[in-house]
């Protein structure tokens, strides 16, 4: 029966925490007062550390608010936090699988501590199978599972049991969008059959548009609330989409917007145009000379324009565009020479043939993205390309060393940002900094020059004696970036940097990397943001280790449409999905075809 009463009330909240180097108090929650309707799919968004994750450990009765009233189902959580514990599921950012277990073992191992009945079991496992296709894994290692197939297990492993109240802490980060979707399409099932009330923290606001209610958090307060079509308001009559000048990639068209504070609120490519939201009372010369001639069309508002209005309008955010890359020396080589080249590369875990025959080159100066389905072969290919793994087969070489033989030698002239940024927690920022500049050969005086001027160049001055385990997920990885620029490489290798980073921190950190290939620096990223890879010069879209496309984003989207109407405007991810999926399919044809012969 649907409850008539708010599935979580909260009145008053408040949480601090002593930050252990500094001794300084934070403010996780300020003042938060909220009522989450029963019965439906609600959203939590907000920057890094705004307070979401405090607010889902709140509701899950994992700690206590040290101000206010939180009832949960009815149930006061601080005085009776077993009660609500069990009537919820409660999934954590990272999920705890057992990588050495089956994917049924996982199952059963949720089912034994949930007390879930054999008769319960059987009932629910065949629904959880049909959800999320698993059925035919049961038998695999957690830990083989693609990322995407191990959210759904984790997803799986939450519900064995049918709880009245299911909290999701950013789900589908580092999922491609094929599983993203699939993965939200299990969430809105569980939400229109069961009615199962679902609060779900996410980066990615194309997922809190699919949410009835939407609540909007910043540094602990909560600064709006309401359904997507109220949030979007907030942004009416005022976003526009401009193309740029022919030849010109629309990142450049977004950097100029951006910096232009005083007229724009913010701007991102879309489907090879900038979408860009204008400040009331903007200066109509100032505009048009930013734009340089493109004409700009009045477009509906998305709930990120919305969100983004929200933030900008908040004083820390006012100056979110970070300056041009200063301090760094132009790279050094012919502009549009060929740095990195791949021919036929093969890279074989045994029997399983992860990457095949794969080329392409990369030049300098260029953008270029990695894209893939988990599971694809893209990190395999972005690790060969880092001299991290030897390939199979093949010829690869980077900077002008060839991989296969000399892959030290090439590490010298790459920096390298791994997804899970690669920094020592216990370290300060200073000595993160001063321990990879020796890593790199820099002494002396030219590693302290180094440092002064990356920390100018990513505002880290601030942060200098913080332990980089406890700098918010912005700052880690702008540390991150300064530790892989410390020795100015000609090639920067970014593997998902972006991951769980909200909207403002991506526009800050693309600002930056616009500027690193303005002044040279070739950029080889990976990501599962489909809206970043229209900042990429070209992109490579690979599954099951074979490329299924390789161009600019105009060529790859043209691709996409496959002969229907060009005049069709279709972003990236949909160009991504369509291209996956009709490749998948063909395959699957293929094996048809030799199956009935």
């Amino acid at each position: 029966m649907l409850r008539t009463e708010p599935a979580v009330s909260g009145r008053s909240l408040h949480k601090r925490f002593v930050v252990k180097a500094s001794k300084q108090t934070v403010r996780a929650l300020d003042n938060v007062s909220l009522d989450v309707p029963a019965g439906t799919l609600t959203a939590l968004v907000g920057p890094d550390g705004a307070g979401k994750t405090t607010l889902l450990r709140l509701m899950a009765g994992l700690m206590r608010a040290d101000e206010g009233e939180l009832r949960v189902l009815g149930i006061d959580v601080s005085t009776n936090p077993q009660a609500v514990q069990d009537l919820i599921s409660y999934m954590p950012q990272r999920f705890g699988l057992y990588d050495d277990l089956s994917v049924q073992e996982n199952l059963d191992l949720y089912a034994d501590l949930h007390g879930v009945s054999a008769s319960q079991r059987r009932e629910r496992y065949a629904r959880l199978m049909e959800m999320t296709d698993l059925g035919q894994f049961t038998g695999r290692p957690a830990g083989k599972l693609s990322g995407g197939m191990k959210q759904k297990l984790g997803l799986a492993c939450t519900l064995v049991r049918s709880p009245e109240l299911l909290l999701l802490d950013e789900p589908t980060v580092g999922v491609d969008p094929l599983s993203r979707r699939e993965l939200w399409q299990i969430v809105q099932q569980l939400v229109d059959d069961e009615k199962l009330s679902v609060i779900v923290s996410t980066a990615y606001l194309d997922e809190a548009e699919r949410c009835s209610h939407v609540f909007v958090l910043r540094e602990g307060q909560l600064i709006a609330e309401g359904t997507p079509a109220e949030i979007r308001g907030h942004a009416q009559g005022m976003c526009f989409v401009a193309a740029p000048p022919e030849g010109e990639p629309p990142r450049l068209m977004q950097a100029r917007l951006l910096d232009a504070r005083q007229d724009i609120v913010d701007a991102v490519p879309q489907g090879g145009e900038v979408h860009f939201i204008r400040r009331q009372g903007a200066d109509d010369a100032a505009l048009e000379k930013l734009l340089d001639g493109a004409r700009a069309e009045p477009v509906p508002p998305r709930l990120e324009d919305g969100f983004m209005m929200l933030l900008r309008a908040h004083p820390a955010a006012a100056n979110v565009a970070p300056p041009a890359a200063e301090g760094l020396a132009p790279a050094e080589g012919e502009p549009g020479e060929v740095v990195i080249e791949v021919k036929d590369l093969v890279r074989r875990f045994g029997d399983f043939v992860a990457v095949a025959s794969t080329s392409f080159s990369v030049r300098r100066g260029e953008i270029f993205g990695l894209l893939g389905p988990n599971g694809a072969g893209k990190t395999t290919t972005f690790r060969m390309l880092c001299g991290l793994l030897p390939a199979s087969g093949g010829q690869l070489r980077v900077a002008g060393v060839d991989l296969r033989h000399a892959r030290a030698q090439a590490r010298q002239r790459i920096g390298y940002v791994s997804q899970k940024f690669a920094l020592y927690g216990n370290l300060t920022v200073r000595e993160n900094l001063s321990f990879f500049g020796g890593a790199y050969g820099l002494r002396g005086e030219k590693l302290r020059e180094r440092m002064d001027t990356v920390l100018r160049q990513f505002d880290l001055e601030r942060e200098l004696d913080a332990p980089s385990g406890q700098l918010p997920g912005g700052y880690r990885q702008r540390l991150a970036m300064a530790t892989g620029l410390l020795h100015e490489p000609e090639i920067l290798f970014l593997d998902e940097p972006t991951s769980g980073a909200d909207p403002l921190a991506r526009r800050e950190f693309w600002r930056r990397i616009t500027a690193l290939a303005e002044g040279g620096t070739t950029i080889v990223i990976t990501t599962h943001f489909m809206e970043e890879a229209e900042y990429c010069d070209r992109i490579v879209i690979q599954d099951a280790g074979k490329v299924l496309a390789i161009g600019t984003p105009r060529e790859v989207r043209t691709q996409a449409l496959d002969g229907e109407d060009h005049e069709t405007r279709i972003d990236m991810e949909q160009a991504f999905i369509g291209i996956v999926e009709k490749a998948r399919r063909e395959e699957r044809e293929k094996k048809n075809e030799k199956v009935a012969a």
